[in-house]
């Protein structure tokens, strides 16, 4: 999709998330928390910092083949942009809209790594809990602890990759916890644990299950006590194991085929696939919310209540105090540690749901936050993380609105730099071209 269409396209358009960002009213079921966060700008993004940012999504989408996407940039020193793009079939009039739901990915794994802070900091729980005192039948866990699993420092392996075509294929299977990490499980582990980070999903489930077992409460329970409610995330959800869409007028999510002649409509999808993984679903604004006080440490920081030895003030610096290399061969300033990467100066998380990309990173300094989603699967996670750090580039050199005064920000890329990548990361290959 050229830049162009994608603008005429964009077709919802929120100057803030303010309040809820800022101090979160009380929700049913559990006690809000204040946030003490950097006031948001309530003016629009200058025009060609939201020109720029628009342009970079349509460069996306027309390299992931996304009919639709949803995005969310808050820079509070100078504006915001939270938009649906395009529209919710390839060639269609229906426009992709700010309020639809969409699967979250693995931006569930922090989530549940604020469990298991927050069950730490209540003393049901410690970090240092070896997964086999909850989790039975895997011996060869016995000196891995809960810390490690939300760490990605294990040595557990990953299971998404032995059952993709069996989720496209049968999308309304219930998939059990257990069953999920055994596939994981069959993966080499590492000799030692917690010295290198691995991206391996089965053991987000693994922690999802040993949580379960240590607490007598669902993994849905959990997250609603320890992370939706206090946050007042009222769109978002573990939700039950039954094949559904993330929820009512959803964001539709397809995988188009290698040369995307055609589009497989994914939607209605069991999320027992994901479960602590990557089966929340969520909004564009509520994961906002979330990204803002996660890189806040609010979570945590509420229940210190201001005293800094207090500890629950200190699993909140030891959460993200020893980050790991996030891969082989990647530059330093790309790490992982506590369920996140680190980026630069930005924490987030990105990965794919069959049918969705989604990325969300927060820069903890200057309270920048960026959301984005897109609606094919087919590509790499890698380019929905690109398109993040680039609007995050992009916003970065926003400037201040009246009253406001633009931090001091350095990312160690820019924004042509994700540009290109994102081309080289497209999904489509185009047919040989005809011989004269």
């Amino acid at each position: 999709m050229r830049a162009g269409t994608t603008r005429r396209r964009i077709v919802a358009l929120t100057a803030t998330i303010g309040a809820m960002l800022l101090t979160l009213s009380a929700c049913a079921g559990g006690q809000a928390i204040s946030l003490d966060l950097p006031a948001q700008s309530e003016s629009p993004f200058a025009p060609e910092t939201q020109a720029a940012l628009e342009e970079a999504v349509g460069h996306a989408m027309g390299m992931a083949a996304a009919p639709g996407a949803i995005v969310g940039v808050w820079a509070p020193w100078s504006g915001s942009w939270v938009a649906g793009v395009g529209t919710t079939t390839a060639g269609g009039d229906i426009p992709v809209t700010t309020s639809m739901p969409f699967r979250a990915g693995d931006v569930t794994r922090p989530m549940i790594c604020d469990v298991l802070y927050g069950l730490a900091a209540d003393g049901r729980v410690a970090l240092d809990d070896a997964v086999t005192k909850y989790a039975g039948g895997v011996p060869a866990l016995k000196n891995v602890t809960l810390e490690q699993l939300c760490n990605g420092s294990s040595g557990v392996g990953s299971y998404a990759i032995s059952l993709e075509s069996t989720w496209m294929s049968n999308p309304a299977r219930v998939w059990s916890p257990r069953e999920l990490a055994s596939f994981g499980l069959g993966e080499a582990h590492a000799a030692t644990p917690g010295a290198a980070y691995t991206d391996a999903d089965a053991g987000y489930v693994l922690l999802g299950i040993a949580l379960e077992n240590a607490t007598r409460m669902s993994a849905a329970d959990l997250l609603s006590q320890y992370v939706f409610t206090p946050l007042a995330l009222r769109n978002s959800v573990l939700p039950g194991s039954a094949a559904a869409s993330p929820g009512a007028d959803a964001l539709p999510g397809y995988r188009s085929s290698s040369d995307c002649a055609a589009l497989q409509d994914v939607t209605v999808l069991s999320s027992s696939i994901g479960f602590t993984d990557s089966g929340v679903v969520t909004t564009v604004n509520d994961l906002g919310a979330y990204m803002r006080a996660l890189a806040a440490g609010s979570l945590l920081a509420d229940k210190a209540g201001g005293n800094d030895e207090s500890a629950a003030a200190k699993l909140a610096v030891q959460r993200f105090a020893t980050p790991l290399p996030a891969g082989e061969g990647v530059p330093a300033w790309y790490t992982a540690t506590g369920g996140v990467f680190q980026a630069g100066s930005l924490i987030g998380q990105f990965g794919s749901m069959p049918g969705y990309l989604t990325a969300a990173f927060a820069d903890p300094a200057t309270g920048l936050v960026v959301v984005a989603v897109l609606n094919n699967s087919a590509a790499s996670p890698a380019l929905v993380r690109d398109l993040a750090w680039q609007l995050a580039a992009i916003a970065s050199k926003a400037p201040a609105a009246a009253e406001h005064t633009a931090p001091e920000f350095g990312l160690p890329w820019t924004a042509e730099q994700y540009g290109e990548e994102i081309t080289q990361l497209a999904v489509c290959q185009p047919a040989p071209a005809a011989a004269e």
